[in-house]
């Protein structure tokens, strides 16, 4: 997985791109907890170059909005379409978090 940030709108975007498993979600939770300790609290998940993602990467998910939720953050997740939209459905993921249909619309939102 390719994590990569950029900040537009004052909002941190994180775009992940490739498998989003059970060997990369601790990468991906590494580098939510470096900005959220460095002051970015409101992020919009990127998930257009997502191939798949696993239990263990919807826990990433989970620790993301955890870790917000406690400095007053908030996050939106943009692009979720295919089979991780099919996970998304099945673990009921898409009734916990807000989801865009493009990043334009997530920022639109979380300002």
């Amino acid at each position: 997985m390719e994590i990569q940030t950029r900040n537009e709108a004052n909002t941190t975007v994180i775009t992940i791109t490739g498998r989003f498993d059970a060997v990369t979600a601790p990468d991906y939770e590494k580098k939510v907890q470096e900005l959220i300790v460095g002051g970015d609290i409101r992020i919009v998940v990127d998930f257009a170059g997502l191939d798949y993602i696993s239990s263990a990467g919807l826990r990433g998910l989970l620790v993301t909005a955890k870790l917000l939720k406690a400095k007053g953050g908030q996050v939106r997740f943009a692009n979720v379409a295919g089979t991780v939209k099919e996970v998304f459905d099945i673990s009921g993921f898409g009734t916990i978090f807000q989801m865009d249909a493009t990043v334009a619309a997530s920022l639109a939102a979380i300002a």
